[in-house]
């Protein structure tokens, strides 16, 4: 998935643990073969590639629940959670110190919107052409929810799921004590900005320091608002906790979108959090 991938493990025996993680890593690849965008037989390519032409196409019991999901969050966040919005990476090129031409920003936000397309389980259908889905924003979090549940069906207890730094607990350590958790700082990365103990849940982040761009002393990161197709900048870090991996991120993504609407929103959402800001404030209700 483009990230690094860490299984922690307690087994009796390391039989036992290696079969656990072989079960895991082969899920991983799974889901990596099915909604990749680099790979021409994938899933999600053959979605994109009636994405481009116009049409319908009909999909598999998974990828309907992942659809309601993004249906879900992108009424939830009011547009702003879109999977339809990786069309922005045209413009977006985070390896140069370049900012777009705003006449390329335009001419993608025309293909861009999930009301452009209509969803009817278990048919998708592209209601205009030269459209395009990402699954980036889900499947990686929806990897490691399902990988722990595999690992507890395998008989494994006691562990933890880190897929590029979000993290899904199979079950506490051993003599019972919880994971330390450490939270990136997004200005220090000497530093962390917060240590949290779960014995249980998810626990991911989103900020403006993991892909960016600086130019003229501002800083222009990955996560993009698809109705203007600009980064947004007002906070600079979020980090949620959650039952689950996939809400945690989807949560902590939708608040950075929200700007400065982003903390109100995340109280009124009332899962454990923790946010800074361009100004250096930070907040939330994780102590």
């Amino acid at each position: 998935m483009g990230t690094p991938c860490d299984l922690q493990l307690f087994a009796p025996d390391p039989a036992s643990a290696q079969k656990t993680a072989d079960i895991a890593i082969r899920d991983v690849q799974r889901l990596e073969m099915k909604y990749s965008r680099y790979r021409d037989d994938s899933l999600l390519s053959e979605i994109n590639r009636v994405a481009g032409q116009g049409g319908s196409i009909r999909v598999d019991e998974e990828t309907a629940g992942l659809l309601n999901y993004a249906d879900a969050c992108y009424q939830q966040s009011g547009g702003l959670f879109d999977i339809s919005s990786g069309l922005l990476r045209q413009a977006w090129r985070f390896d140069r110190v370049q900012l777009p031409e705003q006449k390329l920003i335009s001419s993608l936000l025309e293909r861009i919107g999930w009301e452009k397309a209509r969803w009817s389980p278990p048919e998708l259908t592209f209601l205009m052409p030269n459209m395009e889905l990402d699954f980036g924003g889900i499947v990686k979090e929806y990897a490691a929810d399902r990988v722990a549940t595999l690992c507890r069906q395998a008989g494994c207890l006691h562990g933890l799921v880190n897929l590029g730094g979000d993290v899904k607990i199979i079950g506490p350590r051993t003599d019972g004590q919880p994971w330390r958790i450490g939270i990136a700082h997004p200005r220090d990365n000497r530093a962390l900005l917060e240590s949290l103990a779960l014995h249980q849940g998810a626990v991911a982040s989103s900020g403006d320091y993991e892909r960016c761009i600086n130019i003229d002393g501002k800083r222009y990161s990955h996560v993009l608002n698809p109705k203007t197709g600009w980064p947004a900048g007002h906070l600079t870090s979020v980090t949620v906790v959650s039952e689950h991996c996939v809400v945690a991120g989807s949560a902590s993504t939708i608040a950075m979108l929200k700007e400065e609407q982003g903390p109100a929103w995340l109280e009124e959402l009332g899962l454990p959090h923790i946010w800074t800001d361009i100004q250096g404030r930070q907040g939330g209700s994780i102590k």
